[in-house]
């Protein structure tokens, strides 16, 4: 790995789903704290993945898969009475997806006990990821709010993230409120417009850029463009980039442009997590 990426290294938890898109002809890998997590280990982090899968076909792909992205399968629990969890996807025209979210499903099972906790805490994470999907299940909010507790020294990146029926105003108020860094995209931006108290905040506009604040440091940070293949992954490729960015210590503009670029990168390829290089991103 490039050294500049591994100067500012960090310890992120990603905890919520790991499941599979189901695609008409194809099935990948994905969930948003999954691809989050891939994006985010390229990038030169420590990531420590939580989540799990079922005793199934799909668990054992996916277990594999994720070793060959280069993550530690250690935090990825089996979860023998459910299902590995998958997603109905359908393209629009314009490569933009729709998801239908098949439950209950394994990653709903995670389970942290005490000793669980004492070793992610002895780990010193710098980050805490979640979304609002995983989030959406009362036993999950609780593993969540369980492990926030035992790592109170760990800023909190809340991806909003929504799916069709899968949230409401309610919960996404109490995930806002925890959070100390936020994204969203436009359309959610505008379904909820006070993003609570966070001190830095990424507003994506697809291929209009993205708004960025850091404090009181604000950009508006111009798209590029690029023949897109698919839009899954995207966001969690730029939520990866913006966390780096956050503890890079850039300012607003070089934040969010690197993130746009990231994004625009993973949305010219098909999947949310193909392979790609820091060299292409302009980094020598």
């Amino acid at each position: 790995m490039i050294g500049w990426l591994l100067t500012n290294q960090m310890t992120i938890l990603s905890i919520g789903e790991i499941l599979w898109d189901v695609f008409p002809d194809k099935e990948r890998l994905g969930g948003a704290p999954f691809n989050f997590a891939v994006h985010a280990h390229r990038l030169g982090h420590r990531v420590i993945f939580l989540s799990a899968v079922g005793d199934d076909e799909r668990g054992r792909a996916a277990l594999g898969r994720a070793a060959e992205l280069g993550l530690a399968t250690e935090g990825l629990q089996v979860a023998a009475d459910r299902p590995t969890g998958s997603v109905s996807v359908r393209l629009d025209g314009e490569g933009k997806p729709d998801f239908t979210i098949h439950r209950p499903a394994a990653y709903d099972c995670l389970t942290l006990d005490s000793g669980q906790l004492q070793r992610l805490a002895e780990a010193r994470p710098d980050w805490i990821y979640f979304g609002t999907l995983y989030a959406a299940e009362s036993r999950s909010r609780e593993t969540l709010r369980r492990l926030m507790d035992a790592v109170p020294g760990a800023r909190r990146f809340y991806d909003v993230n929504l799916r069709r029926g899968c949230y409401t105003p309610e919960l996404v108020g109490e995930l806002l409120s925890l959070a100390d860094a936020v994204k969203v995209n436009d359309d959610e931006a505008e379904l909820f417009p006070d993003m609570g108290e966070a001190r830095s905040m990424a507003i994506t506009r697809g291929e209009r850029g993205c708004l960025v604040r850091i404090g009181n440091d604000r950009a508006e940070c111009p798209g590029y463009t690029v023949k897109v293949a698919d839009t899954v992954g995207a966001g969690d490729a730029f939520a990866a980039a913006f966390v780096h960015g956050l503890a890079a210590g850039w300012s607003a503009a070089r934040t969010g442009d690197f993130a746009n670029r990231l994004g625009a990168l993973v949305a010219s390829r098909a999947g949310a997590v193909p392979q790609w290089s820091p060299a292409e991103l302009g980094v020598a």
